[in-house]
């Protein structure tokens, strides 16, 4: 009897074992988005000036003294001699692969290249060159694909960056895997890299004089004396300046999470994250102290301040989070206790900046709204100007003259007389 159900029970367990093995192994068969890699070699060579380049993909925008600096996104920097705001005149293009931000401090250029921060000599804009560059500095990052309804693949930072996506059919035996089954890495989406920098020397920073540029409300860089302070998604970045055409990092330190935006005002560093403005004491730019905090519901949202307000927009939607858009007007006269003053409703805000009383607010598809922002309580009552036929991303103003850029290109304005501000000249995307 025993030998009997020894004998019985040899081949039941071996169908176990087989439906065991087996019934958590399937095959697929799907689209995939291959990396394309550019080596570390060619990536740290490819800095310099090339030949024009249409705009394609604004990103952010700059500017120093004459010149004016439009980002092409993940490309490199467009310059352009602005001498004369009615007719900017094309210099040339400085390719820096993997650029979102840069400052220009006296006659360097400050740009992230993927994983480096390159200095680049602009003495001559037209004969742009690299002078320096620290490596390894920022988080390993990807590209974001024009079409996301595909899987990423794995990625193999020995390979070198990504600079871009192929897509391919892909047949893989999956064995009880839970997706995504890629490694993720940090990466800088269209709003974690254009929505989400620069506040570097942003009208009210603590840098004066013609020494630093300008930068606008979507900054993670800026400039403090001698150094270059920037933000990724959660850490601090210190980097002394004092030798020009050798940066170095002096420190960094994870100060928080979803920060999207940088604005320096005074001794005080003013952060636009995911859920609030924070606000940091730079007096020790080694350790940045933390202050206090304005919390608002989730969404993506850049910061200015003039004369003790800050001005901050919320946008809701995709990455973003919830579905307000808005406007909050804040007191920070005590850091230690901002106050809110009031709310407006926006549709879909991305950068603004402040001069004196007046407010330029980029509304996303609903275009350039100017306001008289001298009685915080009745801003939406008082606006001076609309501009509804573009899709307005981020501006600088300059006293009388306006730098605004937006998904179709970039615009500048004359608002010298506020009652009658004007379009003076344009650089519009290539179709």
């Amino acid at each position: 009897m025993r030998n009997s159900i020894k004998h019985n029970l040899i081949p039941f367990l071996m169908l176990v074992l087989m439906f065991s093995a087996c019934k958590d192994k399937f095959t697929e068969q799907y689209l995939e988005l291959e990396p394309v890699y550019m080596g570390y070699q060619e990536f740290r060579m490819s800095v310099k000036m090339v030949t024009q380049q249409d705009l394609a993909k604004p990103g952010k925008i700059y500017t120093k003294d004459a010149y004016l600096f439009i980002n092409e996104r993940m490309k490199g920097i467009h310059v352009y001699n602005n001498a004369n705001p009615a007719s900017p005149q094309y210099v040339g293009f400085i390719n820096i692969p993997g650029n979102v931000d840069i400052v220009v401090r006296n006659n360097v250029m400050y740009a992230d290249s993927y994983i480096d921060l390159v200095a680049i000599d602009i003495t001559n804009p037209a004969q742009a060159k690299e002078v320096g560059r620290i490596k390894g500095i920022f988080p390993y990052s990807v590209p974001p694909s024009d079409d996301t309804s595909y899987r990423q693949g794995q990625v193999d930072d020995t390979k070198g960056v990504v600079v871009g996506w192929n897509v391919k059919t892909v047949r893989k035996e999956i064995n009880n895997a839970n997706y995504p089954i890629y490694p993720i890495y940090y990466g800088y989406s269209l709003n974690t890299k254009m929505d989400a920098l620069s506040s570097s020397s942003a009208p009210g920073s603590s840098t004066t004089g013609s020494a630093a540029g300008v930068g606008g409300s979507m900054a993670r860089f800026g400039l403090t004396g001698n150094n270059l302070v920037a933000v990724d998604n959660h850490t601090y970045y210190n980097v002394n300046l004092s030798d020009a055409n050798n940066p170095k990092l002096e420190s960094q330190s994870q100060i928080n999470w979803g920060i999207e935006t940088m604005f320096l005002y005074s001794k005080y560093m003013f952060l636009g994250t995911t859920t609030g403005m924070l606000i940091y004491d730079l007096s020790d730019l080694n350790k940045p102290t933390y202050i206090s905090s304005f919390w608002h519901a989730t969404g993506c949202d850049p910061v200015v301040v003039e004369n003790n307000t800050a001005y901050v927009t919320i946008r809701g939607g995709n990455i973003c989070g919830s579905n307000i858009n808005r406007l909050d007007v804040l007191d920070v006269t005590n850091v230690l206790k901002p106050k809110l003053i009031r709310s407006y409703n926006m549709d879909n805000p991305y950068g603004l900046g402040i001069s004196g009383d007046i407010l330029f607010v980029c509304d996303g598809t609903s275009g350039l709204k100017v306001y008289d922002a001298s009685d915080p309580w009745l801003i939406s009552e008082h606006i001076l100007a609309s501009f509804p036929k573009i899709q307005a991303y981020d501006v600088i103003p300059l006293g009388t003259s306006l730098l605004m850029i937006g998904n179709d290109g970039f615009y500048q304005y004359d608002y010298s007389n506020v009652n009658n501000i004007k379009q003076i000249s344009s650089i519009l995307v290539k179709k």
